[in-house]
């Protein structure tokens, strides 16, 4: 039997599959943890709200969003439980000192709240509020659409029209439990639901009566549940994941008390081989849970699956002793749409696949089976291809673009993603909304960035790397560590 989940977050779609070993249905309970103590999540910000009311009257809103200002809140609590060696044996618990972890919490607070009041008693006939929301709405879609011209960094497509499906928006669509039982609940999708499950079933190798699905809410539901699917057929199984594995993956670790071994990458961002067999030879006692990347979050590296399995096999382990998820994140839906990538399909001994083709704004509701069912048909597998095509064209040209420029930079070969040297300028990553690590930033080249706009991205870089080496003091960063020397520019390595 096998088992995959479609997650709705955000604008577009992202899916999951799992499949079940020997044909065994296996039934896994979600608790929720309440705990003091938390990690906070990479990329998150504390931000301080000010109060958004004055003498009880509402506060004109301004004409730009702020959302730089920010503060971060360290709080010192008490570990509430012994927990279990996260980063694997003989590595320290960070922040663990005489049976207590600093945190620091992720407030997340916005730096403006738009506080929602009662209405006055007058309010219909003065038509004030009425005027104040449109005001605010109108405010928002202008703030979006600055933002949204500066989009670089991030893997989410704005290239979409779903104007002919504003007619459903009047609609209160709800996909009540399971999509294959029909339930009293008649205003549903299910049927755009499971037509959305047969595609992916069928891109992946799946019959139709092989699998059960749902749609989701989100990337991380997805990676927690294929690790959960793993944690449940074996017990005492340790979890595998390079270093460069989506944070959702130790949280998974953290969330189910399971014992986890970080492996070394090599410096395209994929996991290192070597070094992943040497730790499962250390661990041949117990069932291994392995993590493998299709297109890792900072470099769009892909882990070659065929050889994780090969060195699962050189150490001893047998079919029924390990258990493979594949976050296959963005590029799960890319690869299968480029001839030479390496296949991922379920007749190999995989346990799970992760797929993140889009995201839609909300949580579990039946307008995201629709979406997803009108822009499969809209584009089709052709469609799907030439959109990936184009988006691996322009990131190879864009890296060549900027290494002619002096610059260093690195694009794996089956990857949209362009790393390259992180700018010295915050405000500059702040305007174009980069992802950055350490000495480097990336690019994320999806079907709505144009030629143009990364011509109008590198001009403006140039510019401003004028002005940050005019003087001497500032040099260009060496990366060589991030993505190795034969990509870095630097004085030392050019």
């Amino acid at each position: 039997m096998a088992e995959f989940w479609l997650e709705a977050h955000g604008l577009f779609v992202a899916l999951r599959f799992f499949f079940l070993f020997d044909n065994q249905l296996v039934c896994s309970v979600c608790q929720i943890i309440s705990c003091a103590a938390s990690s906070k999540m990479a990329g998150s910000v504390d931000v301080l709200a000010p109060d958004s009311s004055i003498n009880g009257t509402m506060k004109p809103l301004p004409e730009v969003f702020n959302s730089t200002a920010f503060i971060t809140d360290h709080v010192h609590v008490p570990l509430m439980a012994e927990e279990d060696d996260i980063a694997g044996k003989g590595e320290a618990q960070n922040g663990t000192e005489n049976g207590e972890r600093n945190i620091v919490l992720g407030r997340n607070i916005h730096t403006m709240c738009l506080e929602v009041s009662e209405p006055d008693i007058d309010d219909e006939v003065t038509g004030e509020r009425e005027a104040y929301m449109a005001s605010v709405l109108a405010k928002y879609k202008k703030s979006l659409t600055e933002r949204t011209k500066y989009h670089l960094g991030y893997p989410y497509n704005l290239d979409f029209d779903y104007e002919a499906l504003s007619q459903l928006q009047h609609f209160s669509i709800n996909n009540l439990g399971d999509p294959f039982i029909e339930s009293n609940y008649g205003v549903h999708s299910r049927q755009f639901e499971v037509g959305v499950l047969d595609w992916f079933a069928r891109l992946w190798e799946l019959e139709k009566d092989e699998y059960w699905g749902y749609i989701t809410n989100c990337g991380t539901e997805g990676n927690l549940h294929g690790i959960l699917v793993g944690r449940e057929v074996f017990p005492d199984g340790i979890l595998y994941a390079s270093e460069e594995s989506h944070y959702s993956v130790f949280k998974a670790a953290r969330m189910y008390r399971m014992e986890c071994v970080k492996i070394d990458t090599l410096c395209s961002g994929e996991i290192d081989c070597d070094d992943f067999k040497a730790k499962l030879l250390c661990h041949k006692d117990k069932p291994a849970i392995v993590n493998v990347n299709i297109g890792t979050t900072v470099k769009g590296a892909v882990d070659d699956l065929d050889l994780v399995i090969k060195k699962i096999e050189e150490a001893g382990f047998s079919r029924d002793s390990f258990y493979i998820h594949c976050d296959g994140a963005l590029f799960g839906l890319m690869l299968p749409f480029v001839k030479r990538a390496p296949k991922v399909s379920f007749k190999k001994p995989i346990g799970s696949v992760s797929v993140s083709g889009h995201k839609f704004v909300g949580s579990r509701n039946g307008h995201a089976p629709i979406f997803l069912w009108y822009s499969l048909n809209m584009k089709g597998y052709r469609g799907l291809q030439k959109e990936v095509q184009k988006c691996l064209r322009n990131a190879h040209y864009f890296k060549g673009q900027l290494v002619e420029a002096g610059i260093g930079a690195m694009v794996n070969e089956l990857s949209s993603t362009v790393v390259f040297e992180r700018p010295h300028d915050e405000e500059f990553v702040h305007k174009w909304q980069l992802a950055c690590q350490g000495n480097i930033a990336h690019v994320v080249v999806m079907p709505n960035v144009t030629i143009e706009k990364l011509h109008d991205f590198l001009n403006e870089l140039l510019q401003k790397r004028q002005e940050w080496f005019r003087d001497g003091k500032c040099q260009p960063r060496c990366i060589a560590s991030a993505v190795g020397h034969e990509n870095c520019l630097c004085f030392i390595h050019r």
